[in-house]
Formats: structure tokens, sequence, C-alpha cells
């Protein structure tokens, strides 16, 4: 990826987790104000401060590191570990002088408020753009291009996807519903012959690298835009031509001519080309990385589903509801060790790139919506430090009528940052191992 792509995804990297942070901090300040606490500080961002401006009793200000943010409420046992404050008599003020359900109704703010921002969000992309997707009976006319990871299974490159797990689905995107569930298979037409294939239960171990591949439409393709200074360009290559073969290997799909250029990194090939009425051959340099240099338009049909706004709402609704159930699932894996926790894990570098190197607005706000989901998710688990961590807390403080001390919580606290720190350490060593030395 080139420097200008760098750059783009590190910026929507920075800006959605900043709209996904302040959203977050703001619904526990907003929460603990309207109960009449007193809220210190509201940052996006970790120090050291760029800017900051006091509004009454609260500074808004915004760090230097962007991934991140805080709200510091009086009277709270959180990450400032400020225990020369928690020394002191409990002030009506603060958030220790509160009722339990009070508090409770703090600390869940933000989770709610994440859910709130990724419904929203999917509501309105739902409404605004519809639904694009590819039916499976489109696909079945040429049938799948299946990756190493598929062939494992039994897939095979041509085979018509019939049946997931018995049913019928419309939406190709729908065959991917096999990769969390358990006991999955997929009825698929081999010629004149219905072969029925079992999904391993840690497929989804497998598919963990997403650089790997499972399965995808074969796509008939022709010429899209041809970059500028690439080699395409050099050898006279135009939007809308056709490449029919390479070095006489005919390259029908997408993934055919993909699979040629890359055993022919660094070398010269031939393009036969079609132009119009005319054939055309041309020589081309294919480059280290397997490419030449131009975008391609996919020749599938694709459907939209359009929604009126009432319609939005459920199916926005349910598009949210499902990251979480989806994560679950993912878990519920890990703890049956048909999933690494290794492989599932990542750290900023695994977020960036899920937003990619290219910026579109549509997909934008899609990515920022699911990780709003999945922040709500994280923050709900009762990990000391985190807000379900509180939770726990403050429930068993509501059933028994047992507050737990200060000193507890401070430990708690202590416990639950080393918890997350090592967690953070682990994904970002993950992240490397996996970028720079697998």
């Amino acid at each position: 990826m080139d420097i200008i792509g760098i750059l783009v995804m590190a910026a929507q990297l920075i800006l959605g987790l900043s709209i996904l942070v302040g959203v977050h901090e703001l619904g526990h300040m907003v929460a603990a104000k309207y109960f009449g606490m007193r809220v210190e500080k509201f940052s996006i961002g970790f120090p050291p401060k760029i800017f900051g401006k006091q509004i009454g009793e609260t500074e808004y200000s915004i760090g230097m590191i962007p991934l991140g943010g805080f709200v510091k409420i009086s009277g709270m046992v959180d990450e400032s570990m400020d225990t020369e404050q928690m020394a002191q008599e409990p002030q009506p003020w603060e958030f220790r002088s509160k009722p339990a359900w009070q508090r409770l109704i703090v600390m869940l703010g933000g989770i709610i408020v994440n859910i709130v921002t990724g419904i929203l969000i999917f509501v309105f992309l739902t409404y605004i753009f519809g639904e694009e997707y590819i039916t499976t009976k489109e696909v079945n006319k040429n049938g799948i291009y299946a990756y190493e990871s598929a062939q494992k299974i039994g897939l095979k490159k041509g085979d018509k996807i019939l049946k997931v797990n018995g049913t019928t689905v419309e939406d190709f995107a729908d065959t991917r519903e096999v990769y969390l569930g358990n006991n999955g298979s997929y009825t698929v037409l081999r010629g004149n012959q219905e072969v029925e294939i079992k999904i391993p239960a840690d497929l989804l171990n497998e598919l963990s690298n997403k650089e790997k591949g499972f399965i995808e439409p074969l796509a008939p393709f022709k010429v899209g835009e041809v970059k500028e200074g690439m080699n395409a360009q050099k050898a006279g290559l135009q939007k809308d031509d056709s490449i029919l073969a390479v070095n006489n290997t005919q390259v029908k799909f997408i993934q055919d001519f993909k699979e040629v250029l890359k055993v022919n990194k660094k070398k010269e090939v031939v393009l036969e080309v079609k132009r119009g009425d005319s054939l055309l051959k041309l020589p081309v340099l294919v480059d280290s990385n397997g490419v030449i240099g131009f975008d391609t338009e996919i020749n599938l049909k694709t459907d939209t589903r359009k929604y009126t706004f009432l319609q939005s709402i459920p199916r926005g609704t349910y598009k949210s509801f499902k990251v979480i159930t989806d994560q679950l699932r993912a878990f519920s894996k890990i703890f049956r060790r048909e999933l690494d926790a290794s492989n599932s894990l990542g750290s900023f570098f695994t977020i960036a790139k899920v937003y990619s190197g290219e910026w579109h607005w549509e997909r934008f706000f899609g990515i920022t919506a699911m990780l709003s989901m999945v922040l709500a998710f994280m923050n709900i688990l009762p990990i000391p430090a985190l807000d379900g961590g509180h939770v726990v807390f403050l429930l068993y403080e509501m059933i028994t009528g047992k507050k737990p001390t200060d000193k507890f919580l401070e430990g708690a606290q202590k416990v639950g940052m080393v918890i997350l720190l090592a967690l953070m350490v682990f994904a970002l060593g993950n992240d490397i191992f996996r970028n720079f030395f697998k």
C-alpha cells in the first residue's frame, strides 16, 4: 500500500475512534450531570493535552494520543486512581454519594449510547443506500472460486451453492453464516451431481487470517481505470478493454487473471486484449506484487433492496444486534477451543485494515457502526476497569445491600488495568507478528 493509502487508513481510524469514544464518554457524562454528579474532565484522546477549555465545572479537552478518551467524575474509582480525593469525606455531588441505581445508569450510559449510535447509523445507511447484494442465482451462472481454505474442506472451483444448512438462500452473502455456526453444511452442484460439504467446527480459526479468503463468485471482468505511471498504462492498456488470455492461458474470470499474474511476478507477459472489434497483443511487465496497475470492473449483476424509513428501523436494528450475536458466537468458539484467541484478537492495526486505504463514506460509517456495537459488547464484559466490572459490583450492592469498600474497588481497578494492559500488549504483539513476521 502506498503512503496515501496508509494516511487515508490512519485518518479513518482516528476519526472513527474519535466518534465512538466521544459518544461513549458523552453517555457517561450526560447521565452523571443529570443526577447532579460533578464531572471534572471530558477528553477525546489521551494526554498530553492539545486543547482545553473550562466550561462551568468541567474541562473539555482534546488529547494528543487520539486512540481513546475518558471522563473524570468526582468520587469515582477510575483509571485516574485519585486516592487523595477518595480519602476525603464523600461530598453530595460525588459519584460515591449517589444511590446505587443512579450509579448503575451512569456506568451503563456509555454502553447504551454506543448501542444507540450503532443502531442509528445502520438505520440511516439502510434507508439512504438500501442493501446492494448479489443473488446466489447470479453467482451460480459461473459458480464459486474456492480458495485454499475452502478446498481443504472439499469445495472446488465452479461449484454452485444450492443450499446452506439445508436451506436455499437468496443473498450470496448469507452463505457465510456457516462460519460461526455448528454442524453446518453446503449442498453444491458439481457438474450434474449434488454434493454435501460438511463445515468443520474450527473453520473460523482457518479464516481468521482475512487475507486467505474462502469462497467468492467467479467473476467475469474488464479493465476499469488504468493507473497513471503503472505498467498497464505503459503497455497501452485502456479502460473497457477485455483481457482474454495471458501468455495464451485463457482468463475468463478475474481470479484466473490474478493466478496467472501471481506466478509471473517480475516477468513480462503477453496480454491478448479485445478492444471493440480488434484483437491486440500487449506485452506488459508484472511487478513484484503480482499486479500491473488497473482497477477491475466486475461483470456480475447486483440487486438492491430499498427500504422506507419505517422499514429501515427494524432492519437497521437487526443488523446492529447481529454484530453482537456474532461476537457471542465467536466467543463461544474460543471457549470451546474451536477458535484460537490469538487469531481473533487484533489492535489498532487490525481496525485500520478493516477501514482500508480508500475512503468511501458509506463503508466508513458502516464499519464505524459495527465498531460501535463491538465497543458496547466489549465494555459490558465483567472485567474490573471496564464498565461491565463496575456494573457487576453495583448489582452486587443492589442485591445484597452491601457496598464494596473503596479500598476493594481500588484494588479491583488495578487488577483490571493490568488485565487490559496485558490484552492490549497481546493484541499489539499479534498484529506485529501477523503483519511483519508471518
